[in-house]
């Protein structure tokens, strides 16, 4: 585990939403230092304008050192590559040994892959569900449960882009799952997480967890599909208020990173 300090005294949670028709089309965040906060509000921005949306939001907060969590990125597997369908098998067997039943593992799956929200499209956040019997716990199935207020420290961050690279994982969204699994597993009763991405054109997806760490699916769902989304399995006596207090609001910086294994030359 590589391990880095961060001793500034505030920051800035900048927060980006944007939408078409009502619909979600995109949301990114930053964890960043004061000189940071121009660059980084123009960038969001900019991401947001290539998708057209009818609506934009952007929220920039100060935060405290002192209001900040830190934790670590876990250490990264690189699945071998197989269809999508293969890929759920293997993403429902990462999260039976994680400490989810099998039952819990396939709703989550056949939610996602059939849009989770009451629209049936992908949800502005997460499911939340039940580890046991897969029943979900969010109150509201259209936004769900939205990880917020997170990023890398600087230095986590360049360290981190170095080992990505060494292994052609150059992509923006592949930095940013990996800072939301460590913050959701960071959180109160979170036992596991499983992603894949709504982008037409980005068919990977992850199972994150403390037992398995965070393994990586090149594919999760087939290309041009638009419904993707995220399920955080919670344990039965789980308090929601104070999960979600600390997904939604409690500030996160991961300052250190595992390492990364494949297993991409294995069938």
């Amino acid at each position: 585990m590589i391990i880095f300090a961060a001793m500034n005294s505030i920051y800035y949670s900048v927060r980006m939403h944007a939408e078409c028709n009502s619909r979600h089309l995109s949301g990114a965040e930053r964890l960043v230092l004061p000189e940071q906060v121009e660059s980084v509000t123009t960038d969001l921005l900019l991401r947001a304008l290539q998708l057209s949306p009818d609506v934009v939001s952007v929220s920039v907060d100060k935060i405290l050192s002192e209001q900040i969590e830190f934790g670590a990125i876990p250490s990264i597997t690189l699945m071998p590559q197989v269809g999508y369908e293969q890929g759920r098998k293997e993403a429902v067997a990462l999260l039976v040994e994680a400490g989810v039943t099998e039952l819990s593992a396939l709703r989550a799956i056949a939610a996602i892959a059939n849009g989770a929200s009451e629209a049936g499209f992908a949800m502005r956040g997460a499911m939340l569900v039940d580890v046991c019997s897969g029943e979900r716990l969010e109150k509201d199935h259209t936004r769900g449960v939205r990880a917020s207020r997170l990023d890398l420290t600087s230095a986590a961050a360049l360290s981190l882009t170095t080992l990505l690279q060494q292994h052609d994982l150059t992509h923006l969204r592949t930095r940013e799952a990996l800072v939301l699994a460590a913050k959701v597993l960071a959180a109160p009763s979170v036992v596991a997480e499983l992603c894949w991405s709504d982008a037409a054109d980005y068919t990977a997806g992850y199972v994150a967890s403390q037992k398995t760490g965070y393994c990586r699916f090149a594919q999760l769902k087939p290309l041009g599909d638009l419904r993707g989304g995220r399920a955080f399995f919670v344990r039965p006596d789980a308090d929601l208020t104070a999960t979600i207090a600390f997904l939604e609001q409690t500030p996160f910086l991961a300052d250190r990173h595992g390492a990364i294994r494949s297993l991409e030359g294995r069938q």
